[in-house]
C-alpha cells in the first residue's frame, strides 16, 4: 500500500481544481467531505446531541452538510454560525439546512462539538473573542471534532495563529496536511483520521506519512558478514556507544564492532569491542572492506581525541551515520565536509548549530539541510522529519512523549546504522529506523528508559516480517 501523501494548502487547492476541471461539481465535493466526516462522528458519538460551528467559507459549508446528515441519522444537531456564508458551495449547503442557525456567541454547549469554522489555508488567527468561545464550547463537550484542521492552525507549518483548544478527533479531508503532523499543532489534534472524499492525489507529491516498513528475514545462506557489519566509533562516554551498538545489533545487522577510546565491557557479549586510541590504528580498522556502515557520535565527546576519531570516520569511505557530538563538532565546518550519502540525526539544537536558523517549516528546513549536506537528515523531535537531498520527505506520526529521555537518540542512531548496513539505502534505512524506534517505544509502554527500547526491538522488527 502506498504511503499517505501530505499536501500543502496550495497543493490541496490544486488537487481540488483538477477535480473541478475534470467535471466534478464543487458542491458535490463538499457533499462528499461532509458525508464522510458525518459518518465518522456518527460512529463515535451515535445519537449524542451535537453542536456544529460553521465559518463563512467552505469549511463552514462542510459543517452545514455534517449537521444535515447527522440530523437525518437521528442526532439532535444544532448549528452556530460565525457569520454569513460567502462561497457558492457554502451558500448552497446552508440553504439545504432546514434548522435554525444560532450565533456563536449565544450557542449553548452540547455533548458533541464540531469545529468547522476554518480549515485549510487559514493565514491569520481567530479574533480573541472567537478563539475564547471555541475553547469554552470544546471544554464543555464530551467529544470534540475538528473538520480538516482545528481553527487557528497554520496549514503548512503547524504553528498556532491564535489560541487553539485540544480536540479529541481531527478529520483530515482528502489528504493529510503538514500541520496534522508538525508541532505544536499536532499535539492538539487528538486522534487523527483521514476521510476519503474521492479526490485524486497529485502524481508529483514528495512528502508522505512514514509508513510501516516491510522487512525481510535473513536468507538461508546468510552469515554475519553478508547481513551487514556495523562499526561504532565511541569515545570517553561508553554508555551512549553501548546503547547505539546494542540497537545496531538488534536491527537485523549480522555483526557489530565497537571502537572505543577507553576500556569497557561490551554488552551484549555478541558485540566485538576494540580499544583504539591511535588515529592510524583506528583509520586502518575503519578501512576494512567488510564494514557496511559506520556510526560516529554517541558518546564521542568533544575533546581533541574526539575530533581525531571523527576525522578517521569521515575519511573511511564507508556509509556513515553521524549523530550527537559528531554533529556538534561538524558545526564548525561547512556542510560540504560531510561525505555525501550519509545519514544525519540531529535534534533541534544540533540542527541549528549545523545548518543555521533556516527559514520555513520544519519540512522546509529538513529538506534544505539534506541538500546542503547531500545526505539524509533525520530532523528529530516529537514531529520527526526525514528528508533526502533528492526531495523525498517522510513524517512520523504520533511519537511517544516518553522518548524524551536520555539515550533514546543513541538507540535511534544505532538502528539507522544497522538498517543502513542491511539495506545499503540511506533514506530507506532512516525511515525504517524511525518507524522501528517509535514502535519499540509503543511496545515499551510508559516511563521506560532507553535500555527498555532494546528489549522491545525484536518484537517491533518481528511485527514487520
Amino acid at each position: 500500500m502506498a504511503p499517505d501523501p501530505i499536501l500543502t494548502a496550495a497543493a490541496m487547492r490544486a488537487a481540488e481544481q483538477a477535480a473541478f476541471d475534470a467535471g466534478v461539481d464543487p458542491y458535490e465535493l463538499m457533499e462528499r467531505a461532509g458525508a464522510a466526516a458525518a459518518q465518522i462522528i456518527w460512529r463515535a458519538g451515535h445519537r449524542r446531541d451535537a453542536l456544529i460551528l460553521c465559518g463563512p467559507g467552505n469549511n463552514g459549508g462542510d459543517g452545514f452538510v455534517i449537521a444535515r446528515i447527522l440530523r437525518e441519522l437521528g442526532v439532535p444537531a444544532r448549528v452556530a454560525s460565525l457569520g454569513d456564508s460567502r462561497t457558492a458551495s457554502a451558500l448552497r449547503a446552508r440553504a439545504l439546512w432546514d434548522g435554525p442557525v444560532e450565533s456563536l456567541a449565544d450557542a449553548a454547549p452540547a455533548a458533541q462539538l464540531v469545529d468547522a469554522l476554518f480549515g485549510t489555508g487559514l493565514t491569520r488567527g481567530l479574533d480573541a473573542a472567537v478563539a475564547d468561545r471555541l475553547g469554552e464550547l470544546v471544554a464543555h463537550a464530551n467529544h470534540s471534532y475538528a473538520i480538516d484542521l482545528p481553527s487557528g492552525v497554520g496549514t503548512d507549518n503547524g504553528q498556532l495563529l491564535s489560541a487553539v483548544p485540544k480536540l479529541d478527533v481531527t478529520i483530515a479531508l482528502g489528504a493529510f496536511k503538514p500541520a496534522h503532523l508538525l508541532q505544536p499543532a499536532a499535539s492538539l489534534m487528538g486522534k487523527l483520521v483521514r476521510a476519503d472524499i474521492g479526490l485524486a492525489m497529485p502524481q508529483d507529491v514528495h512528502v508522505h506519512v512514514l509508513a510501516a516498513p516491510q522487512l525481510r528475514a535473513p536468507v538461508a545462506a546468510a552469515h554475519k558478514y553478508s547481513r551487514g557489519l556495523v562499526g561504532v566509533v565511541g569515545g570517553l562516554m561508553p554508555g551512549a556507544a553501548a546503547l547505539a551498538a546494542a540497537a545496531a545489533a538488534h536491527s537485523g545487522a549480522g555483526m557489530v564492532r565497537r571502537y572505543d577510546a577507553s576500556p569497557c565491557e561490551a554488552r551484549p557479549h555478541a558485540i566485538v569491542h576494540q580499544q583504539i586510541e591511535d588515529e592510524t590504528v583506528l583509520s586502518d580498522a575503519l578501512s576494512e572492506a567488510r564494514l557496511a556502515a559506520v556510526l560516529v557520535g554517541p558518546g564521542l565527546g568533544r575533546e581533541d581525541g574526539a575530533q581525531m576519531r571523527l576525522d578517521a570516520a569521515l575519511a573511511c569511505k564507508r556509509p556513515l551515520v553521524l549523530d550527537a557530538d559528531a554533529l556538534t563538532l561538524l558545526a564548525a565546518r561547512a556542510a560540504t565536509h560531510i561525505p555525501a550519502g550519509s545519514i544525519l540525526t540531529p535534534h533541534e539544537g544540533e540542527f541549528v548549530r549545523l545548518f543555521g536558523d533556516l527559514p520555513g517549516s520544519k519540512i522546509d528546513r529538513a529538506l534544505a539541510g539534506a541538500r546542503m549536506a547531500r545526505s539524509v537528515v533525520v530532523y528529530k523531535g516529537a514531529d520527526s522529519v526525514i528528508a533526502a537531498p533528492d526531495g523525498r520527505v517522510t513524517m512520523a506520526r504520533g511519537a511517544s512523549t516518553w522518548l524524551s529521555t536520555a539515550g533514546t537518540g543513541d538507540v535511534l542512531a544505532g538502528l539507522a546504522a544497522g538498517r543502513l548496513a542491511v539495506t545499503g539505502d540511506p533514506f530507506r534505512a532512516a525511515c525504517e529506523a524511525v518507524w522501528l524506534h517509535g514502535e519499540a517505544a509503543r511496545r515499551a509502554g510508559p516511563a521506560f528508559v532507553a535500555d527498555d527500547l532494546l528489549a522491545a526491538l525484536p518484537a517491533a522488527i518481528g511485527s514487520r516480517l
